[in-house]
């Protein structure tokens, strides 16, 4: 593959990801509807232009960071028509496994490859390149995008066919989601009990207690300086956008008969605690189990 690239999806996340492209040595074609973020990809680098259909013209690789499936199968039914013979379509957005796997049959019906690539390490991750991310597709889909993959990320790893990406992206998630509301109910209990933040995390942070959603992601301030919880939970990884992938996972457990009793009830947490507090990092599900167990939010 030349480095000819598309990229539509110019947000917290898709915007320095397209930036890295560029830094690589990419030639890269971006759009996105805000012209916020359009600006700021112009000031990055890219070339912008005015539609999603300038953005695939003459181009060896199409990425694609949006905000749901349905979006997803919008852009592929206007793109797909206008990319040359054998483009690679690679999306990053994370979407239904169902949809997924629809958007990559369509793309390789109409001559061309196709990756579902979510990831994972939020925006500090989309900066730094140093994502994670769990492709499904071809092999002959994967060894194309590899190199533009490993641009954005430390990690790249082939899951499986279409649709198996997204499938690790939705479990990781749906863990994720349970370790911040496990971990942020001992917090609290900690508290009540007299146990300071620091001793919590330095008993827990290595003990048989211990995850990344403590030791990368603490979500009360002072431990972990990167984390959120130290800027007012500005968010990392807002709390819509767990919602929206616990619901995701929801989804998943009830399509394929798995007794995910506590997976659907994280969806229930955050959707109801989303309604608060869309705007806000989803580790400051910590303040939220506060308020309800009678403590003055932090």
């Amino acid at each position: 593959m030349s480095g000819k690239i598309g990229f539509l999806g110019l947000g917290h996340m898709g915007g320095p990801m397209a930036a890295n492209l560029v830094r690589a040595g990419y030639d890269v074609l971006a759009f996105d509807p805000v012209p916020a973020a359009r600006e700021q990809a112009s000031e990055d680098g890219a070339t912008v232009v005015d539609s999603a259909t300038a953005a695939v013209a003459d181009r060896d690789i199409v990425i694609t960071m949006l905000p749901n499936g349905k979006l997803v199968l919008d852009v592929y039914a206007e793109l797909l028509p206008v990319a040359k013979p054998g483009t690679l379509f690679i999306d990053c957005s994370t979407i239904d496994v169902a949809d997924a796997k629809q958007a990559a049959d369509q793309a390789i019906a109409a001559g061309h490859l196709a990756l579902d690539a979510p990831v994972s390490g939020g925006v500090a991750g989309a900066v730094a390149g140093t994502l994670t991310f769990m492709a499904g597709g071809t092999a002959a889909a994967f060894a194309a995008g590899l190199g533009v993959l490993e641009v954005m990320g430390a990690k790249v790893v082939h899951c499986g066919d279409s649709g198996v990406g997204q499938a690790a992206k939705i479990c990781n998630n749906m863990l994720l989601g349970i370790s911040m509301i496990g971990l942020s109910e001992a917090i609290v209990l900690g508290e009540k009990l007299g146990l300071s933040h620091e001793k919590f995390f330095d008993v827990v942070s290595t003990a048989s207690g211990q995850s990344w959603a403590l030791t990368s992601y603490c979500p009360v301030p002072g431990p972990v300086p990167a984390s959120p919880a130290n800027n007012d939970y500005q968010p990392g990884f807002a709390t819509a956008l767990m919602s929206k992938d616990l619901g995701l996972a929801a989804n998943a457990l009830q399509a394929n008969g798995v007794d995910g009793r506590i997976g659907r009830l994280a969806a229930e947490i955050y959707s109801r605690f989303n309604q608060e507090a869309a705007g806000r990092d989803f580790s400051a599900i910590v303040t939220d189990i506060r308020k309800r167990s009678g403590e003055e939010p932090a």
